[in-house]
């Protein structure tokens, strides 16, 4: 069993929740959301909110809170083989209902399709809250264009 290594990132001022499903290996190793360097999350956002991608971990947090977006996963502990949703097992999910109680999230986003079947598993159940999914910015979503994601992407800022 693995533990969830990194806190949610938000504030009161949050207005978009982005959940993933559960850190890949390299994010553990840095303990930071989308710490894999393929992982196109934050070029995304960049494009999305008109700016500059942020590099450092302290930059990404002033990235997301300036853009009133908060970040955290579905999964607080579970099985899994590397940094494949697939091969997810033995789900622990995590408490989303203090993030919405503090916050002012009006919509609630999924980054892929592995973290909507979790999240709409685990989560809306005790939230009744839906959540959007959103293609995965994972390097494994080899299918999607830079171009391509930013284009759906968009309407979380749009919304």
């Amino acid at each position: 069993m693995i533990n969830h290594p990194i806190e949610p990132i938000y504030n009161k001022e949050s207005k978009i929740l982005i959940l993933g499903s559960f850190p890949s290996v390299k994010s553990r190793e840095t303990c930071f959301f989308y710490g894999h360097p393929q992982n196109r999350f934050w070029k995304v956002l960049a494009a999305v909110f008109g700016g500059a991608t942020p590099e450092t971990i302290e930059e990404k947090k002033a990235f997301l809170l300036e853009n009133k977006v908060a970040v955290w996963d579905v999964i607080a502990a579970c099985d899994i083989e590397g940094s494949a949703d697939q091969s997810i097992r033995n789900v622990i999910a995590n408490d989303i209902a203090p993030i919405l109680a503090e916050s002012a999230v009006e919509k609630i986003y999924v980054n892929g399709g592995a973290a909507k079947k979790l999240y709409d598993r685990y989560i809306y159940p005790k939230v009744g809250r839906e959540a959007r999914v959103l293609p995965s910015t994972s390097p494994a979503n080899a299918a999607w264009s830079l171009e391509r994601l930013i284009d759906v992407w968009k309407n979380i800022a749009e919304d």
